[in-house]
């Protein structure tokens, strides 16, 4: 029988995750069970335990907040916490929310991309969520998915800290910002869009001033972040 130390879990709670233990720690990547009504974890898979250099009863015993200061950045959590907060308000049994986030493990300095996926595990008497599990996966730092999660990152970072300077601009500046990440001239953008070269030449100065760039790869910046290319 496994020993549980969160002592919020009943003995229906513990029953049930008895039963899927050997194949949680089959599972090529780690397995993380929380309790969502204070988000604590109430369980961690063995090989999990180990890259932490932890066990199953100081890990369940961290407080939440320091649980995450101490192994993931918060930098991650702006984009993935607000995903996982939608899937417990649509209470669905078969949706799954993925995500990357990055982990340090102790003894380390460097950033450990991971690819994660959560869903529903237990529910109450109610059919409220109670508990949910995650499944992390390392991704290769020599893998094209782990460049991938890193571009996500600085663009969502991007788009988070310039997002009022976006908003200053018009649709038709949105719509030239997006020729002008594209490399075209502004003769070539007046063409698309049956305008005059003078004016898009306007617009092209406007749009420089309103974000306050000064070279084509800011440009091009904006245009990634904001999804326009």
């Amino acid at each position: 029988m496994v020993k549980f130390y969160n002592q919020n879990l009943t003995s229906a709670m513990c029953s049930k995750i008895s039963r899927h233990i050997s194949a949680f720690n089959n599972v090529p990547g780690v397995v993380i069970l929380h309790d969502i009504r204070n988000w604590s974890i109430a369980y961690m898979s063995e090989n999990g335990l180990q890259l932490l250099g932890t066990t199953l009863d100081e890990i369940c015993s961290l407080p939440t907040e320091v649980y995450h200061a101490k192994y993931f950045n918060a930098n991650d959590a702006l984009d993935y916490v607000p995903k996982i907060a939608a899937l417990m308000q649509r209470n669905s049994s078969d949706e799954t929310v993925s995500f990357y986030q990055q982990i340090k493990f102790p003894n380390t300095q460097e950033w450990l991309w991971y690819l994660s996926s959560i869903k529903i595990f237990m529910r109450d008497e109610e059919d409220n969520p109670l508990m949910t599990i995650t499944v992390s996966i390392p991704i290769d730092a020599m893998h094209h998915m782990a460049n991938k999660a890193q571009r996500n990152l600085e663009e969502n970072d991007f788009s988070r800290n310039h997002h009022d300077d976006f908003l200053r601009l018009s649709k038709r500046e949105k719509t030239i910002l997006r020729e002008m990440a594209l490399g075209k001239s502004s003769i070539e953008i007046a063409n698309v869009l049956c305008i005059s070269s003078t004016t898009v030449d306007t617009h092209r100065r406007n749009i420089r001033e309103k974000l306050n760039t000064k070279s084509s790869f800011e440009i091009s910046k904006y245009a990634r972040a904001f999804d326009l290319i």
